[in-house]
């Protein structure tokens, strides 16, 4: 197996001391079968992890970053470009009065932030110019995963040049705190410091540097619904928890009959533990639709975006048509082109298009002619065609493209915890504990399983499992498929009259990720009595009545300023008693905490180092002569073809598609730019990437980068369209109103939603000499029963329905009180109502939870209260 030089296996003895926040690749043979892991251990240096060579630019990524919330839509490119080298927010929205004094170089948008991307639809000013009309290019790219939705790379070209020459501080994690708190700035940093959030408890201090997470932080929800009715959502300094709806999810194009909504409802309030919060699943792309099988790759350095590596392979498909075409035929085959397109950032674009949707293809009748030229001008215009090479056809190009992909896929985490007892808050006091107290050996039990490392065969974090050089035992457990080896403190070698304990901080201070257990009576736990510069996130854990019947803990969580708000969320002043349910809380939090971690400057750039040298040696030993000119059409060699086991595609003749940009089902998502209205901030705009695919619906804030909306297609109930913007309904009412793009996006919707979900109409309903409208009604606006003969009737109107507006006032903003007294008392009577499926699912708010008054489209209505345990009563009218 392959392996450039600088990056090849050292001896085991050297490499088991690796930090954890090293992304480097390690070439070996491992249980999980990709052969691909990061390894832990000792280097306490980012200098010492990277290199200094010039051949490793320093660049600094980090997509988590979330930009002022009143930033204006539509920025020109010229002041895009500033911004982003001003930017210096990653903890979520802040306030207006907290912006940075003087923000230094981030590169949150350097996949595309508010930029117009040229396959886009954009809100503002006009993209570069290219042969393909810009309504055109790429509107049928169905991209594979939400990593490939945020990819932009015309803005990356674009700025590149300005970032290489400059090089983050890397004074980052523990050691910024406490290099401020002893010696004043760290080299590189602003001449106003940060000062923390000012956010104290008994757990935690505020921190220069860090921002603490207490509890009652709020979930991010921008849609019109019970919670947003009453108004905006009160802001949190420290940012916004995502939905529930968006854990663990990445994927957007399932095969037919699979889902990513396997679990059911994702609205529903569940007390199951919520999936791990964000894992690049895309990454797996490759070695699910590419590898071992016949695909062409090729290789090369581009003038303005340095090494890039492209996949691409062709295959026929089974297009499903929606939108309720009675004329059209249910399905139809066509060739498709699979796609990857990388460059040494670390957004791939993913995706597929249609071989009919390309505007100046030629069809091909067969799985081996490529139109090569055409699919990548069609796709990815920035790059210059002229600098790729066809990639050599052996296993080692294929199995360098696996490792390149698969970089920050891990399921191995190790964490460190440290034992503070009362009284105690420094680094050395706490590494100075030589024995576990009852209360601490209590909290292991809870924590995970207790190891002999002799011998032991799973994963061990750079733990000596032959000779005991890192004590006899340790913790481990496994959660949700992730194995997690903790470096506990006094399990680890005790080294009598040594403060540092320098055996025990080697393993625990490379940590990202450390657990803080205190004993009743312990000082507040600050970071800045931590030195080190890879520790990046303290969970901070308090135990009250330990070894009791009544043990409870309280949780806080204090994180770098660069890591971006993680869940699951801690409910405000909470104590969660002793059992699984804290243990899956904090399992959960300590695994979300690293992977939001990773997405932070220091380790994206280490990542960013790796990933580089990868891609420019494959350009340099993976290469053939072939050019894209020159082998845009030419059969697959003959032995990719026979590694397939099947040519008979070769034969098939299938008929080109009329119309491709009308109602035909890809199943992945196609890309719109749109601008949405934020119910949960007082109906500010933002601006947002909305990925519509066969299975879900996402919109990503295009400043922070974070899905702000997820949802299921098959809970679509319907929209309206009103003076350019669309108000899409979903689930049991609730709904966002988005604008931009709307005739390609209505018909996207029209494509996906299930049967009777479309545009609506409002309905009116005259009641003539008649006192009822002749319907019943429950609080959630579902029609129960419908009176023959009736006006509603005769209307239309029929059992099973949903009502979504009454009046143009949007029933889920209503009480029941409002929604019966808007009913019988106004005349005419206006409803909107879809008969899309509205079965009743598991995730009904409780009658405490129906939201005061609510803003609607065009009036409000406020009713008497009646008793509330009327509220579930249907209603007859």
């Amino acid at each position: 197996m392959y392996a450039p030089d600088h990056l090849r296996r050292k001896e085991v003895r050297d490499v088991m001391y690796r930090s954890n926040s090293s992304l480097d690749l390690i070439y070996t043979e491992h249980p999980s079968g990709n052969g691909l892991r990061r390894e832990y251990g000792s280097h306490g240096s980012i200098d010492v992890i990277g290199g200094t060579s010039d051949r490793l630019p320093a660049m600094v990524h980090n997509y988590s970053s979330v930009s002022t919330p009143d930033k204006q839509p539509g920025l020109g490119r010229a002041d895009r470009l500033a911004e982003v080298l001003a930017s210096d927010h990653a903890d979520g929205p802040p306030p207006r009065s907290s912006v940075s004094p003087k923000p230094r170089l981030k590169l949150n948008k350097l996949w595309g932030g508010a930029a117009p991307v040229l396959s886009r639809q954009p809100l503002d000013d006009g993209a570069l110019p290219s042969t393909v009309p810009e309504e055109v290019k790429r509107k049928q790219f169905a991209h594979y995963d939400c990593q490939s939705l945020m990819a932009n790379l015309s803005y990356a070209a674009e700025i590149r040049g300005a970032l290489l020459s400059r090089r983050r501080n890397t004074t980052t994690g523990a050691s910024a705190a406490s290099l401020l708190a002893t010696r004043g700035l760290p080299p590189g940093e602003d001449a106003v410091p940060d000062t923390g959030d000012g956010r104290s408890n008994e757990l935690l201090e505020s921190c220069p540097f860090f921002r603490n997470e207490l509890g009652g932080e709020e979930e991010r929800c921008i849609s019109l619904c019970s919670r947003t009715a009453r108004g905006a959502i009160p802001g949190q300094y420290g940012g916004w928890h995502r939905p529930r709806a968006a854990y663990g999810f990445s994927v957007l194009e399932f095969p037919p009959g699979h889902t990513h909504w396997r679990q059911g409802c994702p609205f529903a309030r569940s007390l199951a533990p919520l999936p791990v919060e964000s894992q690049d699943l895309g990454a797996l792309y490759y070695r699910n639709y590419f590898y071992t099988q016949p695909h062409q790759n090729w290789f090369g350095m581009e003038e303005n975006l340095g090494p890039v590596a492209i996949s691409i392979k062709k295959e026929r498909v089974e297009l499903r048509r929606g939108g309720g075409d009675a004329l059209a035929p249910a399905s139809q085959l066509a060739w498709h082109y699979r796609v990857i397109v990388r460059t040494a950032e670390l957004l791939t674009i993913r995706g597929s298009v249609l071989e009919d949707a390309l505007p100046i293809v030629k069809p091909s009748n067969n799985s081996a002619t490529y139109n090569t030229k055409d699919v990548l001008e069609y796709i990815a215009p920035e790059i210059q065609l002229s600098c790729l090479r066809l990639g050599i056809t052996n296993s080692g190009a294929e199995e360098q493209l696996l490792r390149l992909d698969e970089q920050c896929v891990t399921r191995h985490y190790k964490v460190g915890v440290m034992y503070c007892k009362s009284g105690q808050s420094t680094e050395e006091e706490m590494y100075n504990n030589q024995e576990a107290g009852p209360a601490f050996v209590e909290f292991l039990q809870m924590l995970g399983q207790t190891v002999r490392l002799k011998d032991f065969d799973k994963y061990k974090a750079g733990l000596d499992n032959r000779t005991d050089s890192t004590g006899l035992y340790s913790v481990y457990t496994t959660y949700q498929g992730c194995e997690i080896m903790f470096h506990v403190s006094t399990m680890l070698p005790y080294t009598p009259n040594n403060r540092q304990q320098l055996l025990r901080k080697r393993h625990i201070g490379n940590d990202i990720v450390t657990i803080v257990f205190q004993e009743p009576g312990a000082a507040p736990f600050t970071p800045r009595n931590i030195r080190s510069q890879f520790q990046h996130v303290f969970v901070v854990v308090r135990v009250i009545d330990p070894c009791t019947e009544n043990t409870h803990y309280s949780i806080a969580v204090s994180r770098a300023k660069e890591v971006p708000l993680f869940g699951p969320p801690i409910k405000d002043g909470a104590v969660y008693p002793k059992g699984d349910a804290f243990t899956e809380l904090l399992l959960s939090k300590v695994i979300n905490g690293e992977n939001a971690a990773i997405q932070s400057p220091k380790f994206s750039t280490m990542a960013t180092r790796t990933r580089q040298e990868y891609l420019k040696d494959l350009a340099k030993n993976y290469v053939t002569a072939t050019t894209v000119e020159t082998g845009q059409k030419f059969s697959i060699f003959s032995s990719l073809l026979m590694k397939s086991g099947n040519n008979s595609n070769s034969s098939t003749v299938i008929p080109r598609l009329d119309n491709c940009t009308n109602d035909v089902l890809v199943r992945g998502a196609l890309c719109f730019h749109v601008q949405v209205q934020d119910e949960g901030a007082g109906g500010n705009l933002l601006d947002c990437i909305m990925g519509v695919s066969a299975d879900s619906i996402v919109l990503i804030e295009d400043s922070s980068r974070q899905i702000v909306l997820v949802l299921p297609t098959n809970t679509l109930l319907g929209w309206v369209v009103s003076g350019g913007w669309s108000r899409v309904y979903y689930h049991r009412g609730e709904s966002v109103r988005v604008r931009g793009a709307p005739e390609a996006l209505l018909r996207r919707l029209a494509s996906v939603a299930p049967p009777h979900a479309h545009n609506l109409h409002e309905i009116t309903l005259e009641r003539g000499q008649a006192a009822q409208l002749g319907f019943h009604v429950q609080p959630d606006g579902l029609v129960t029963a419908v009176e023959g003969g009736g006006c509603a009737a005769r209307a239309g109107v029929r059992r099973g329905a949903r009502l979504l507006e009454v009046c143009r006032a949007a029933v889920v903003a209503l009480h029941h009180d409002q929604l019966v007294d808007l009913l019988k008392t106004s005349d005419p009577v206006t409803v909107t109502v879809t008969f899309a499926s509205s079965a009743r699912c598991g995730c009904e708010v409780g009658a405490e939870e129906w939201a005061a008054p609510g803003r609607a489209d065009a009036q409000q209505q406020r009713a008497r209260r009646h008793d509330r345990t009327d509220r579930h009563l249907p209603a007859t009218l």
